[in-house]
């Protein structure tokens, strides 16, 4: 359509209006009303919020983006789209380059040729693995992991596709992809890391500026302990807390976190600084049961129970849910308003991402990225650009 107009409560940066109109013409939002314009069509709802922004999402719905075909890419972001995020970025998991290389190549391919039945649009993706510790890779398959090599990251840098770049910040070699992922416009990262507080100040000074899913797969005081010895030393926990320039997100499904550490991230970072991140697994909206994490033929095994991921004797997998459920249970436990989880969930990861003059809010100039949510806050319609996108799976 070219133009609609949402009536509802309006979530904006800083402050809800009741009982306006969002005006959007042209796939843009062209302001906010006390009437609609004649002959324009009015979605109402509840609340009519800014399109969610997820940084940090593996797949969906059976899909794994390290599958490697449009198909599974679609699949996934239609997934996404239905729990109201509008924008994504897929992220890689450990694996061979030239799976990764497909990943790349293939969320370029789906984002070129996007539509509103495609799901959440691609802004870039999320160069995630394979750069971890030895000690930290997780549920990702230790056979994909491998220090940065410059012959191969370069390579993905200069595709164009990479707007979010992680490595581990102990790994020889690190301090030289991060330098080039920051001279590539990247938000650069460290993750899957038991880094010490040293190790840290170098990647900051090499241009990281956010650490992945906060108190998962990280350092912490006794681990780098365990790592260098003594006197003990700081982590990456320390570090991120000290330091106000560094961002972080944290997985809100109510099974990775506690309420009480969801309330001292917000408390300690603020809205500005953390970010809500699905990290979810091909396991969304798929039944309890066997799957694998990246690649179909090559991934590691977990479990899901339908609530999170986990595999027997070692730990959780990644997350099951989307981000409509990280915003009710950030809400729920962690003592932010709804303003305030809602822009965690949108306005924050743009301006992290550098794509806030885009989207993320509800103003003015910005493409028409829309989620219309009820009282309970669970995803009613979502639109991209003006247009809705359908619930087909």
């Amino acid at each position: 359509m070219s133009a609609v107009a949402f009536h509802g409560e309006l979530i904006l940066p800083g402050s809800t209006l009741r009982d306006r109109y969002l005006v959007c013409e042209s796939g843009r939002i062209a302001g906010i009303e006390a009437w609609p314009p004649r002959g324009v069509p009015v979605v109402e709802g509840r609340y009519i919020s800014p399109g969610f922004i997820d940084l940090h999402v593996h797949g969906g719905a059976g899909a794994d983006y390290m599958d490697g075909t449009p198909e599974s890419v679609r699949i996934a972001n239609r997934a996404h789209a239905r729990h109201g995020t509008t924008t994504i970025f897929p992220t890689t998991t450990t694996g061979s380059p030239a799976e990764i290389r497909r990943m790349l190549d293939t969320c370029a391919s789906v984002a070129s040729r996007w539509t509103p039945r495609d799901g959440a649009r691609i802004r870039g993706v999320h160069l995630y693995g394979p750069y971890f510790a030895e000690d930290k890779v997780g549920c990702h398959s230790k056979d994909g992991r491998r220090d940065p090599e410059a012959g191969e990251y370069e390579a993905l840098l200069e595709s164009g596709m990479v707007r979010i770049a992680t490595c581990a910040a102990e790994l020889p070699g690190a301090v030289e992809f991060y330098r080039a992922a920051r001279n590539h416009g990247c938000l650069v990262t460290c993750g899957h890391s038991n880094a010490s507080w040293t190790e840290m100040q170098a990647a900051f000074e090499a241009g990281v500026r956010h650490v992945d899913h906060f108190w998962c797969a990280m350092s912490s005081v006794p681990s780098v302990r365990a790592r260098l010895g003594t006197p003990m030393q700081g982590s990456m926990e320390q570090f991120v807390l000290l330091n106000h320039e560094m961002s972080t997100e944290v997985i809100a499904d109510g099974r990775h976190l506690a309420p009480e550490l969801l309330h001292f991230a917000y408390r300690m970072k603020g809205t500005l600084r953390l970010c809500l991140v699905t990290d979810s697994s091909r396991a969304l909206d798929m039944p309890p049961g066997v799957y694998r994490f990246g690649p179909e033929a090559t991934g590691s095994v977990f479990e899901s129970d339908g609530n999170v991921g986990f595999v027997r004797g070692n730990g959780l997998a990644s997350s099951v849910a989307g981000m409509d459920r990280m915003v009710r249970t950030m809400l729920a436990g962690s003592g932010a308003t709804l303003i305030d989880v809602i822009r965690m969930a949108s306005l924050t990861p743009a301006e992290r991402a550098g794509i806030a003059q885009e989207t993320g809010s509800l103003e003015p100039g910005k493409r028409a990225d829309v989620a219309v949510l009820s009282e309970a806050l669970e995803v009613e319609r979502v639109f991209i650009g003006g247009e809705e996108v359908t619930s087909e799976k």
